[in-house]
């Protein structure tokens, strides 16, 4: 599934997103989106997004159910 689009990216689904200070490392953090922060329907490096535990990041990866 595209990560770069945003009608791919729910609330409630289980994702693996990159966070700010992790972005050089590439270490992936899971968890269940609460909030879309990102505005337009598409980007380039991942839809931004909070997940249930306050991280912000960008989804990398949708995690299958």
């Amino acid at each position: 599934m595209d990560v770069k689009s945003q009608a791919n990216i729910t609330i409630g689904i289980s994702v693996k997103i990159v966070q700010k200070q992790d972005q050089r490392t590439g270490q992936l953090t899971e968890g269940v989106v609460s909030a879309i922060l990102t505005k337009s329907s598409n980007h380039p490096h991942g839809i931004k997004v909070r997940l249930e535990t306050g991280e912000v990041g960008r989804v990398q990866k949708i995690v299958a159910t």
